[in-house]
């Protein structure tokens, strides 16, 4: 299975390089990236697999909420902004895009929360991308000072998902 900082390091390769196709294959696991067409694509042997049940009421229940939110999502922004600009905080970030998920699943507790101590192998979320849930380790040591991003959110690639205090 390959580490979230081998897929950042493929994905950057292949975007500062001509190609638009990348394919590579190892031990079973499957990397693809296509540039241009934003399909990023993981297939790994089923040997840890995280399954989240999808909850078909989440989709009709979320565009009504939708309409009402644009002043909200207006202030959110520059408050967001004003703490990811914050040097002395380290970001924890999307590796792809996918949906972000604070919870293995609906019944279980976050991952984390503003106040945890986290480790480098912690597990912070899991993003899934394309029916695949992938573990988002926070690779640094610290305090969780805030969760930029809502459960079952897209989000993008680099995208900031965590702000945490390093030590």
């Amino acid at each position: 299975m390959f580490k979230i900082q081998e897929i950042r390091e493929i994905i950057k390769l292949v975007d500062s390089s001509s190609i638009d196709e990348f394919v590579y294959e190892v031990d079973g696991a499957k990397v693809k990236l296509k540039k241009n067409n934003v399909i990023v694509t993981e297939t790994v042997a089923p040997k840890k697999e995280v399954v989240a049940p999808v909850v078909q009421q989440s989709a009709p229940a979320e565009a009504p909420a939708v309409t009402p939110a644009p002043a909200k999502v207006e202030e959110a922004p520059a408050a967001a902004t004003s703490a990811t600009n914050d040097p002395s905080l380290h970001k924890i970030v999307s590796p792809m895009v996918g949906t972000f998920y604070q919870a293995p699943n609906p019944d279980s507790p976050v991952y984390v929360k503003p106040g945890d101590k986290v480790g480098n192998e912690t597990i912070v979320c899991i993003v899934e991308a394309m029916k695949l849930f992938n573990e988002i380790e926070a690779e640094v040591q610290g305090e969780i000072v805030e969760v930029l991003v809502k459960d079952g959110d897209l989000v993008e690639y680099g995208q900031p998902l965590f702000l945490v205090k390093a030590e």
